[in-house]
């Protein structure tokens, strides 16, 4: 059980994919259709579950790229924005990838989690601030398709970063972002993280506490080990703690 104590915390602030929005298995299909292409002849398929979780969930597009390719020992010039999708660049399956993900977005829309919007509002109703967070440049479209905006007071994204120019994953800058739009301190912050990047910046920015979802029941060992203050496969097994509600006494 993962209890959130808002007698210490005045806000949480969640990750997108896999945590707010049931789009992580998106990605992971989409990048196994772009990487598959790629790979054959040259290499094992991509692993939708391994592959996924190692090397590319949490990780902006182009890490991921570089990170995947980099297990298999596969190198590749970096392109440029121009290139077309698919081509043999870290660019070009990026492009690939991002335009897939869309593609199946606009076709299927975004649903959230029942459990994460049940948080969210009890978090809300007892006074808590929240935020959303993705190092996808597509986390106001996933989240607005998903009808959640008006849960969250911040939402920091890829476009962010590019703007700002801050590193991705396993660095905090994405969350500390948040923060500072929250204008609070990171000890009165918690993190809610599905990836192992995600959890290893929540630890590494001082955050009040870092919560881990392990919806494949297949990490939690490596999320305590990264930083995670508590580890959960679901946030209907998640509590709130330490604040009346608002509107009673």
């Amino acid at each position: 059980m993962a209890t959130f104590d808002l007698t210490s915390l005045r806000a949480v602030v969640f990750d997108t994919d896999g945590v707010v929005t049931d789009t992580a298995r998106v990605h992971a299909a989409a990048w196994k259709h772009v990487f598959d292409a790629f790979l054959r002849g040259r290499s094992a398929p991509f692993d939708i579950r391994a592959d996924y979780l190692a090397h590319v969930d949490g990780r902006p597009r182009l890490d991921g790229v570089r990170t995947f390719l980099a297990s298999r020992d596969i190198s590749l010039p970096e392109g440029g924005p121009d290139d077309e999708p698919g081509a043999p660049t870290v660019r070009g399956l990026g492009l690939a990838k991002d335009a897939l993900f869309v593609e199946q977005i606009e076709a299927h829309g975004v649903a959230a989690f029942p459990s994460t919007v049940v948080l969210l509002h009890e978090l809300r109703r007892r006074g808590c601030r929240t935020g959303v967070v993705s190092a996808s440049r597509h986390c106001r479209a996933v989240v607005q398709s998903a009808g959640l905006m008006h849960l969250f007071d911040v939402l920091v994204d890829g476009n962010d970063a590019a703007a700002l120019g801050l590193p991705g994953k396993p660095e905090p800058a994405l969350f500390l972002e948040a923060a500072r739009r929250l204008e609070l301190p990171a000890a009165q912050v918690a993190i809610v993280e599905d990836a192992l990047p995600g959890v290893q910046a929540g630890h590494r920015g001082g955050f009040g506490a870092v919560v881990a979802v392990d919806r494949s029941g297949t990490q939690a060992a490596a999320m305590l080990a990264a930083g995670a203050d508590a580890v959960v496969t679901d946030l209907a097994d998640a509590d709130v703690a330490g604040r009346v509600p608002v509107g009673r006494r």
